[in-house]
Parts: C-alpha cells; sequence; structure tokens
C-alpha cells in the first residue's frame, strides 16, 4: 500500500507527497531530511492522507491534487467527519 498526503508548512504553504511508509517519511519531514521544500520551509503538521492500492496510482492521484486549487485541497480534510 501507498499513501498520498498533505502536509501544512511553517510559511502556510502546503506539501502534496506519496510514499510506501508514511511515519518514516513525516519522520524525515520532520527532521528537515525528506526533500529541500519542507526542509527550508518546515513541516507543521499532515493534514490528509489516503491509501492506494500501488504507486502507480499514488504517483496519479499525487499529481492530480498537485493540480488542484489550495480551496480544493482545503476540502478534503474540511470534510471529514
Amino acid at each position: 500500500m501507498y499513501s498520498v498526503y498533505i502536509l501544512e508548512l511553517q510559511d502556510g504553504s502546503y506539501y502534496v507527497g506519496h510514499t510506501n511508509d508514511l511515519q518514516r517519511r513525516l519522520h524525515e519531514h520532520k527532521n528537515g531530511i525528506a526533500c529541500a521544500h519542507t526542509k527550508k520551509s518546515g513541516m507543521t503538521k499532515l493534514l490528509w492522507s489516503e491509501e492506494v492500492i500501488d504507486r502507480d496510482q499514488a504517483r496519479k492521484r499525487e499529481k492530480e491534487i498537485k493540480g488542484w486549487r489550495r480551496e480544493k485541497k482545503e476540502h478534503l480534510w474540511s470534510s471529514l467527519p
């Protein structure tokens, strides 16, 4: 299984990514070893995630969400119970 996720960064921006180990990846983002963007901007929290079956689906979903406007991304977690 893979996870597609959205992080909130300290500068108020969102980071969309995918991984096969969400807990490990969150640890990497928090400690500034995951990618240059989150290292520079600093992760504040995980806002949303969903599981998909394989890496191809994860990549497609990540790309889809990255193309969305901010408001549409926010709807993903604001509509959760």
